[in-house]
């Protein structure tokens, strides 16, 4: 520890479901992160319907959920292997692997001492393969401490994206998460709605596909109002911070119920869909953070090229003033590897004995450091 500066991989696999981003970085004393290299590989179709049945309740859970744990391990391990060889390292190189498993229950709006959130993953057994440290459980200390252990990222945000400006950073994966960084002011940050997990759910349902590809489906459908009024009723987005959001929330059955017995087009569903993740981002944005001068869009939805397109258009309407909307692309980082590089920083802030969650974003107690360390 306390080295000028220290390599560290960070894992991700997010609500999507759709595979790991594994992503070394350099991490200097003073927390700055930079991206060195990366892998990204998909999961296995038996892996990620083993993880997807999980998200509902079920036979055997325990059993199910293990085995899972292990399969995910023996995954990220791959990963691992992968990324140290095309960057020509060894095990011993690296200060620490940052894991956060995968989300299988969120439940932080239950009583505090009740509430609990659960990702599945076998750190144990990552450390024993890899040969390396690995932190992982980086949730529920927070979630200890009167927070909702989520999200995880804006503390990395504000060390990352911070200038001289109002920024805000918008996270696109299955959820949408808010950083709202005041060039005066305390740092904030939320879910916000869903990201791309309910596109992806109804794409899955109804063509098959895993994702929509540019948006390509929902360009050739009409947002259907009505619907999309519904939706932007449920009781989560009148919620004012701090508070999260998942998979137990937002979800196929929730949508059809949405949808109920009115005819709907496929593709008008996935209009207003697309039309639900920008609504409800940039609505939540206006109420709480106007000032903002620069959105960065990072996750996978920010290769969804009509997603980006609706984002700008209704920016303009929106929003007074202009608001100039980038992906982290033009900070020099890719949008689907920033969780992976968040991970690792906070991988190296529990190496460092720093505190990783933001009580103003969290609603915990106080600072805490994250996770819980398995020695190689």
């Amino acid at each position: 520890m306390n080295k000028p500066q220290s390599l560290y991989i960070g894992l991700m696999s997010g609500t999507s479901l759709d595979g790991i981003d594994a992503v070394l970085a350099k991490i200097e004393a003073s927390g700055e992160a930079c991206l060195l290299d990366s892998v990204s590989i998909a999961f296995s179709p038996e892996l990620r319907k083993a993880l997807l049945d999980l998200q509902t309740p079920g036979p055997n859970e325990i059993h199910r959920e293990n085995q899972a744990g292990n399969s995910l391990a023996a995954a990220y391990a791959d990963a691992v292997k992968q990324l140290l060889t095309q960057a020509k390292l060894s095990a011993t190189d690296i200060s620490a692997i940052g894991a956060h498993g995968q989300t299988i229950r969120h439940q932080a709006d239950l009583a505090h001492h009740l509430a609990y959130t659960h990702q599945t993953l076998n750190p144990a057994l990552l450390a024993e393969l890899t040969g390396i440290d690995v932190i992982a459980d980086f949730r529920s200390r927070d979630l200890a401490a009167g927070g909702h252990g989520a999200p995880l990222v804006p503390a990395f945000h504000a060390q990352q994206f911070s200038t001289d400006k109002n920024i805000a950073v918008l996270n696109l994966g299955g959820i949408a998460n808010l950083t709202l960084l005041p060039k005066d002011g305390e740092v904030k940050g939320f879910d916000c709605g869903p990201g791309n997990m309910l596109m992806d759910a109804w794409i899955a349902d109804q063509q098959g596909h895993a994702f929509d590809e540019n948006g390509t489906w929902a360009s050739q459908g009409k947002v259907n109002q009505a619907l999309l009024s519904r939706m932007m009723g449920d009781a989560f987005f009148a919620k004012a911070p701090p508070k999260s959001t998942g998979r137990d929330d937002f979800h196929l059955e929730w949508l059809q119920k949405q949808i109920g017995s009115d005819n709907i087009n496929a593709e008008d569903v996935q209009a207003t869909l697309l039309q639900l993740t920008v609504d409800s981002a940039l609505q939540a944005l206006e109420r709480y953070a106007p000032q903002t001068q620069t959105l960065i869009i990072c996750g996978g939805g920010a290769r969804n090229i009509a997603l980006l397109d609706l984002f700008k258009t209704r920016a303009e309407a929106l929003f007074k003033k202009s608001l100039e909307i980038v992906t982290s692309d033009a900070l020099g980082i890719d949008p689907q590897l920033v969780e992976g590089l968040a991970f690792a920083w906070l991988a190296w802030a529990h190496k460092e004995k720093r505190p990783a969650n933001l009580p103003a974003v969290t609603g915990a107690k106080g600072p805490r450091i994250l996770g819980a360390c398995y020695p190689a």
